[in-house]
């Protein structure tokens, strides 16, 4: 067995493609040897700045020989037939095997294929991986990049290592022949570093100044940007999206805390850290009260003589970009958020939907009618129209021009500073709530009445103009705002017909519009719901309420989860049980009822009976939206259900004991079918 080493040495690698270059690196070396019937033991891939390295053990040091067979056409078929397949087979006439295939002859290309040494694998693997190496973006270098047919690399690729058991693999890619020297660290190393083979490769690096093991690299960013915010006092806000930059960043990570005027912290917190973070890489850290402190730590790429130097030069930098945020922070509050909002008449929200502002109105319109009519949430409706009105405000606003992130947030602090109530201040910074599955949801009655206001006017909009979501592709994200709605109406507790609410929005009854967005809503609320056990069917046999889809998911949601609990126990599987038998035989003698003269059998009687007082119970549980108890009154159904199908023949020669028995089963699927449609159901 051998190992191999493969090092691709090139210019910086932007560090948001190191993630998917390495993946890339270890599709194509499986993708080359698995063609080659080569077989791969342990494989490891790293990442710099500078390189992408790749390591696999345990490889065979020669292929088997094999034998391929291809079967062509019969003997007497026209001579292009047989031609072409001797060429795509790379085989001659006289090559070719007759063999005897259902009584015809017929032509069998066979090839021996002889065993290679892996290196020379090898040597014709390399050049391929770099020839259709992906990258989000790439370029081309030298005199050679005059012509289309010259290599690409996302930088321009100066060095390869190909060492197959400490030998070089003799090959050349991208205009670069392989051999055994690398590179270590831009400053701390000169010359070139010779590797002998897979097991010093790291080490030598290492002693060069370069941690070629990108996951020991996020640990000396992780673990030492906590040790210097801790030596002076601090806590470190932790980032592990920017622990993964900065170790894409350096070969050599060493953090270093430094400070930034305190006169910077009259700006709000976010805004420090997006500026620190976005634009300089920098982690923040709070004080021992969890306030933003005046610090930030930095990640250099250098072993610096004097650290003090490198974080002079880093705050430096920070300074005039907090400089620059202050400056907008204080620009965007000599207009109040009424005044910004005018602005929204400039911004098309979608050339079929008018403008921002445009939506801005019907949102307003929206929050008002759920907070003063449908009373959900319950609170004042002024605020909520007030809130609505200026809560796309701040997209205008420098601020929000420079960090997007910051929309809703801005408008908060803005509205607080303008001396606005605090319902409305806080209704604009949440209103975008819950954005994600882990995102706080709102509860302040003003807040969830304009993100419930938002999240519906989305939805509406662009189902009127049939703009759905289709596979992978929601470019307005529906189905976010689908989630959204179903956890502010969940978290709430809100009793919200949509039906209704379409009629508000539109000002007209649109039963096809209302139809399609709860069959839309209920879809999703069968995926959020699929975790905790509520089974895609309990959903479908849920979404029925008086003959029609119905309006309200909350409604649908309470009765899938009482039927979850229902159908797991033995009364419930034993009732499905007789409901999918009485529904089977009705369907197979296509039944339909008429009048007959019949006095019932025991068994009979008391299935009559117990429908009798079920009904009547499980018709006033229903009314008081209580599945728990109809499911109960459904339940004193199995025993006589199960007698039934045990003492009665119902498929008796009598038509009218036939015809009376057919109706009892009806009777009984009906009353069934009054608490859940139980045809859905699987199983």
């Amino acid at each position: 067995m051998a190992d191999f080493l493969l090092e691709l040495r090139s210019e910086e690698i932007p560090a948001r493609m190191q993630a998917g270059a390495r993946a890339e690196l270890e599709k194509l070396f499986r993708r080359e040897l698995d063609a080659a019937g080569v077989a791969i033991g342990e494989l490891t891939v790293w990442s710099t700045p500078r390189r992408l390295a790749l390591i696999a053990r345990g490889l065979p040091t020669a292929t088997e020989a094999v034998s391929e067979e291809a079967k062509g056409p019969p003997v007497g078929a026209p001579d292009q037939a047989v031609d072409g397949f001797c060429r795509k087979n790379g085989v001659t006439r006289d090559d070719l095997e007759v063999r005897d295939v259902k009584g015809r002859e017929t032509y069998f290309a066979v090839k021996a294929i002889p065993g290679r040494e892996t290196s020379a694998v090898l040597a014709e693997a390399i050049p391929a991986i770099v020839r259709d190496f992906s990258w989000p973006k790439s370029m081309r270098w030298g005199e050679a990049s005059i012509s289309t047919e010259s290599p690409r690399w996302v930088r321009p690729l100066s060095a390869i290592i190909a060492l197959l058991d400490g030998e070089v693999v003799a090959c050349e890619a991208g205009g670069v022949t392989a051999g055994r020297e690398t590179m270590g660290h831009r400053f701390h190393s000169s010359g070139a570093i010779t590797i002998d083979g897979v097991d010093d490769y790291a080490a030598k690096l290492r002693e060069a100044y370069v941690i070629v093991d990108h996951e020991d690299r996020q640990d000396a960013v992780r673990s030492g940007a906590k040790t210097a915010a801790e030596a002076a006092g601090l806590k470190l806000v932790e980032d592990e999206g920017l622990v993964i930059e900065n170790a894409g960043l350096t070969e050599w990570p060493v953090p270093l805390l430094g400070r930034f005027d305190e006169s910077y912290l009259d700006v709000p917190p976010e805004v420090i850290q997006l500026t620190a973070r976005v634009n300089q890489k920098y982690f923040v850290c709070e004080d021992k009260n969890g306030n933003l402190a005046n610090a930030f730590v930095c990640t250099a790429n250098i072993a610096a003589d004097d650290p003090a130097v490198v974080v002079d030069g880093n705050r430096k930098v920070l300074a005039a970009r907090l400089s620059d945020a202050r400056f907008f922070w204080e620009l965007d509050q000599k207009k109040t958020l009424a005044e910004h909002a005018k602005g929204l008449e400039r911004i098309t929200f979608h050339e079929k939907l008018g403008t921002v502002a445009d939506k801005v109105d019907r949102v307003a319109k929206l929050a008002d009618w759920l907070v003063f009519d449908a009373k959900a949430p319950n609170g004042d409706h002024k605020l909520a129209r007030q809130a609505a009105e200026l809560s796309k405000a701040d997209l205008v606003t420098e601020m929000v021009g420079e960090f997007p992130e910051l929309q809703g947030l801005m408008g908060g602090y803005y509205a607080e500073k303008e001396g606005l109530p605090q319902e409305v201040s806080d209704a604009i910074r949440d209103h975008y709530k819950p954005v994600g599955q882990g995102d706080e949801v709102p509860t302040a009655p003003t807040t969830v009445a304009v993100s419930l206001a938002d999240k519906l006017d989305n939805l509406l909009s662009f189902f009127k103009i049939d703009i759905l979501p289709t596979g992978s592709k929601d470019p307005f994200a529906l189905r976010r705002a689908a989630l959204g709605y179903l956890r502010l109406v969940q978290a709430n507790k809100l009793e919200l017909a949509l039906d209704t609410v379409v009629h508000a929005w539109e000002s007209r009854q649109n039963a096809a519009l209302a139809e399609k967005l709860a069959d839309f809503l209920l879809d999703r609320l069968a995926v959020q719901l699929r975790d905790e056990g509520v089974r895609h069917d309990f959903i479908a046999a849920s979404r029925e309420w008086a003959g029609s889809t119905d309006m309200r998911v909350d409604r649908v949601e309470g009765r899938a989860r009482a039927l979850t609990a229902f159908i797991a126990s033995e009364n419930g599987a034993n009732l499905l049980a007789g409901y999918k038998r009485a529904s089977n035989i009705l369907k197979k003698e296509k039944w339909a009822s008429r009048d007959v003269s019949y006095s019932p059998e025991p068994a009979e009687k008391a299935l009559i009976d117990a429908l009798a007082d079920a009904e009547p119970k499980a018709a006033a549980a229903i009314d008081a939206e209580d599945f728990e108890s109809a499911m109960a009154a459904l339940a004193s159904l199995r025993s006589p259900i199960d007698q039934f199908f045990e003492d009665v023949t119902v498929n008796d020669p009598n038509e009218d004991k036939r015809s009376a028995r057919l109706d009892l089963l009806a009777a009984f699927r009906n009353a069934v079918h009054k608490v859940a449609d139980f045809s859905r159901i699987e199983g």
